[in-house]
This record gives C-alpha cells, structure tokens and sequence, in this order.
C-alpha cells in the first residue's frame, strides 16, 4: 500500500439476520410504557435507553459475556448497570418498537424466525424483521408484556426460573409474572430530535442503523454526532441536498474501509513505520504499531502523528485510542476527510461541496491504488454504497461518481 493511502481495504460481511415472512397479527391498542424511578406513567411511548427487569425475580435481561456477535444468547442475569443489560427502545411502525442492546448495537431477535412456543430469544443485526419488532401491553404495577410482532407471543422467561442464565422464549400469553416485566429508563433515556443544521439535522439514528445493520457496537450514533460537531463545515455546507450528498459520500467511504463498520481494526496487521515523510518529529514510538484503526483505518506512523497533532491527543505514542475510543475513532475520520487530499487533489469535503462529484473522493482516499481503471471492483464497492445511501437519505448525485 502506497503512504499516500491511509486506508487498507476490508472485504464486506453479507451477514444477515432472519427477516419475518408471516403477516402482521392485528393490533390491539398497547398502553403507554412506563418511566420508573419515581416518575409517572406517561401517556405516550418515547424513544430512550432502559434496563429491563423480570417482574417476578427483578433480574435483567443480559446478553451473556457483553457479546458482540449475532447469535449471541439473551438471558436473565444479576443486575449490574452494565451496557449488556442496557436496551435502546425506538419505535418501527404501528405501535411496535426495536430493542436495540447498547453495548453491540444489535437487536432481540427470535432465532430463525420461528414461529413455535419456546423458540429462543437470542441477538442479531437489525434489518426490520417482524420476528425482531415488539409491542408493550401495560398490565399494571407498572409492569408489561412484551410481545413480538410475527407470532404476537409474549416474551416468558423460561420455566420462571429464578437461576442466572435462564434464557427467555416466546411464548402463548398467559397472564404470569415470568411474562411481565419492568423498564427502568436510564439517565432520562430519551433523545431528542434532530435539531440545527449539522449530521443530526441529516442523519438519524434508525437511518444510521438501517445503513450499517451489521455494524459492531463499537461505532455508536452518538459518538459519530459528538466526533462530527467538532468539523462545524461538515454537513452544514451548501443546500441541504449538498449536505445530504457529503454524509452519503462520507459514510459510503466509511462502510467500505470497515466491511460495514464491522471492523475496528485492520486484519492484517504489520507496524507500518516509515520516517521518511511526515510532520516533523512524526517517528515511530517504541513497540507501536501503527496498522488501520478505526472508520477510516488509520494508517502509518505519519498519519497517525499528524491527525493527532490536529485533534489534541498523543496518537503517535497511543495509536490504540483510534481502537478504543468511539469519538477519537470518528474525529480520525473527520479529520482526514475535511482537511487531507491524500492521492487527489482535494478534499473529499470539497469534492462534495464544489460538485467535482463522488468518484473525487475515492481518488483523495484510495486512487494511487484504485481509481484509473487499478480496481473498479473497489470502485464498484463505494459507489454501490454511495447510491444505495443517498436512496436512504432521499438525495441525489451530481458531478462524476466514479474514477
């Protein structure tokens, strides 16, 4: 790789978790869902963060070992005011809502779409299926039902067991307390809407989410905003349709050097060390390794000093913070976007806003080992990404999107 690149390409992952193929049951009218800690039960359901507790053992809904992976089992532990036991709760359509795990950013899912009692409630990448959408029925005490939206059977915790590890299953409703269920919102839980003129204006969390399906937890919508408000010029540049093109672009980049936001780090690492170029004082330090990290995959000992020097954080002696801080991950990428030209000849902030089009970004970003005709499968890969954003976004391209 030329170290005119930063970047080092990741294959993408076609992981996907079960879509629902029944018809949606008919609704019954859910009543509201509660905000505990002393506060009243409010007269419509809003978007937040919760802890969710088995009415009759006051354990928590836990995915096991704060796993990561699809597939990972959802089960009743200790509470602990961990992220594994933490749920960001958003409404879908018609009354049903996504239970989304905080700490992977994957949802409660019923495995293989089964539609038998006891089939299996475990963790799986949202993609909207009917098997991983439920409905809250109040049925007092401040206590609910939970009830997935392709068999409309209620959440049971399994055989009422009392144990750590106890798994949770779909279940006929029945009435019982192993079916009820308490939701303890979290630090006030609820976010508020997009507001002004920067990504959040652009970009919101369920489209974030529906972009990225597969992402790893790592790569929080909320650190992306946080990372982004730091560059005032990102998405606030030229008419809207301008801005919606800058975040499409952006992220359609992003999602390729991460296999979707899968990866944080780079597969094959090496220490990419060359002080022949650079900031001065840009050396290697000692036992550091300075491989991709992060949503633009950081890469070699001059790009890491440089974009630290600009961000105000030691990332020539740490080069791991890209890897373990989701805001410092995202500033990299930001940084490099509004203020490098890379193998081109602008940024690729400019390339969106001066209408020179998308296929001038991955010339800035990658073009010395994809752009004339190098690689158009890697080209194919970005401006597949780049339109199917844009669908999302409801926006448009303009100018020339390949290279």
């Amino acid at each position: 790789m030329s170290r005119m690149n930063l970047y080092r390409w990741l294959p993408l992952l076609g992981v996907m978790g079960g879509l629902g193929g029944c018809a949606t049951p008919e609704l019954e009218t859910a009543e509201p869902l509660a905000q505990l800690q002393g506060e009243a039960i409010v007269s419509s359901i809003t978007e937040g963060d919760y802890v969710i507790r088995s009415a009759m053992t006051n354990k928590c809904i836990d995915i096991a070992s704060s796993n990561t992976a699809d597939g990972a089992k959802v089960q009743q532990w200790d509470c602990n005011g961990t992220n594994a036991q933490k749920f960001h709760i958003s409404p879908t359509s018609d009354g049903y809502w996504k239970i989304i795990n905080v700490n992977s950013g994957k949802g409660l899912d019923i495995k293989e779409v089964s539609t038998a009692a006891n089939a299996e409630v475990h963790q799986w990448s949202y993609v909207g299926g009917a098997n991983q959408q439920f409905r809250f029925v109040g049925r007092g005490n401040n206590q609910f039902s939970i009830h997935v939206r392709h068999t409309d059977m209620a959440i049971d915790l399994y055989w009422g067991s009392a144990d750590n590890g106890t798994i949770y299953v779909q279940y006929p409703y029945t009435g019982t307390s192993n079916q009820h269920y308490t939701f303890d919102k979290v630090d006030g839980g609820t976010q508020p809407p997009p507001t002004g003129t920067g990504i959040a204006a652009i970009l919101s969390e369920s489209t974030f989410n529906t972009m990225f399906p597969s992402r790893n937890g790592f790569y929080t919508y909320a650190a992306l905003v946080a990372a982004a408000n730091t560059f005032p010029s990102f998405a606030t540049s030229g008419d809207t349709a301008t801005r919606k093109r800058e975040v499409a672009a952006f992220l359609a980049n992003i999602s390729h050097e991460t296999g979707g936001l899968v990866y944080i780090e780079e597969i094959n690492k090496s220490v990419m060390c060359d002080t022949s170029w650079g900031p001065p004082g840009c050396g290697c330090a000692a036992g550091k390794w300075y491989y991709g990290r992060g949503p633009i995959q950081l890469s070699w000992n001059g790009n890491y000093c440089a974009a630290g020097n600009a961000l105000g954080v030691d990332l020539k002696n740490n080069p791991d913070l890209v890897a373990q801080n989701a805001t410092i991950a995202w500033r990299t990428g930001f940084w490099f976007w509004m203020t490098q030209t890379g193998a081109g000849s602008m940024t690729g902030h400019d390339a969106i806003v001066n209408g020179a089009g998308f296929g001038e970004t991955i010339r800035t970003i990658n073009g010395a080992l994809e752009c004339n005709g190098r690689n158009p499968a890697q080209v194919d890969s970005r401006v597949n990404n780049y339109n199917r954003f844009l669908g999302l976004l409801g926006a448009s391209a303009v100018g020339n999107n390949r290279c």
